[in-house]
C-alpha cells in the first residue's frame, strides 16, 4: 500500500471534507441515518488523510502526488 495522496490533498480532507460531514451530519439530526452516513464519510476521510492512501484513488489509477507517474 504506497502513499497516493498529496499534502494538499490530505490536509483538505482533513481540515475541511471532514470537519463540514461531522457538522452537517449534526446539523440533519445526530441520530438520523443521513448524520451516521455523513459521520461515517468524514470517518474516513480522517483515516485516508492519516494514511496517505485512498483506495478509490488505486482503483481509479489516481495519484495527486506531483511528478508520480500513475501505476498501470
Amino acid at each position: 500500500m504506497s502513499k497516493n495522496m498529496s499534502t494538499l490533498d490530505r490536509r483538505l480532507r482533513a481540515f475541511l471534507a471532514a470537519p463540514v460531514a461531522a457538522v452537517v451530519g449534526v446539523l440533519v439530526g445526530p441520530g438520523g441515518v443521513a448524520a451516521v452516513v455523513l459521520y461515517a464519510i468524514a470517518a474516513v476521510m480522517l483515516a485516508t488523510s492519516a494514511a496517505g492512501y485512498c483506495p478509490l484513488y488505486t482503483a481509479l489509477h489516481l495519484d495527486t502526488r506531483r511528478g508520480r507517474p500513475l501505476p498501470h
